[in-house]
């Protein structure tokens, strides 16, 4: 049976639930990293896809979406946690631009996850920049 080769877009993987995407020439060492990661629930983008994926949703038309309720359900401290977060900032630096420690940013990392109910930090990227509390370029 023939097999069609599909092309995969980084938006598109990451749609279908990917929770890490990689470079093919990533060295063997960041994959087995990359797995420690994702294992642990988190999320992991290589910053040339981080960066291609900010730039995919900045050409894409402006369209109104409606931010989800819960939205109203975070605090000040976790909106900008959130908004730092889609500018792609690690723990570390979210804490030290907030003069907190990491735990606090895991915390409120963790508490904006739970109350938007989703799954990992690539999932909170995504919706900070189509409910607009991000701007590409901004």
């Amino acid at each position: 049976m023939p097999c069609a080769k599909r092309s995969v877009t980084t938006a598109g993987a990451l749609s279908a639930g990917a929770s890490g995407f990689l470079l093919k020439h990533a060295p063997p060492e960041d994959l087995i990293q990359g797995v420690r990661v994702v294992a642990g629930g988190d999320s992991l983008l290589a910053p040339s896809v981080a960066r291609r994926l900010i730039e995919e949703f900045a050409r894409r038309p402006a369209r109104a979406v409606r931010p989800p309720e819960a939205m109203a359900t975070l605090t000040e401290r976790e909106l900008e946690v959130l908004r730092l977060l889609a500018r792609g900032l690690t723990n570390a630096e979210i804490a030290a631009r907030l003069h907190v420690s990491e735990t606090t940013v895991k915390t409120h990392v963790g508490h904006v996850l739970d109350k938007l109910d989703l799954r990992d930090r690539v999932q909170a990227v995504i919706l900070a920049y189509e409910a607009a509390l991000v701007r590409p370029g901004a």
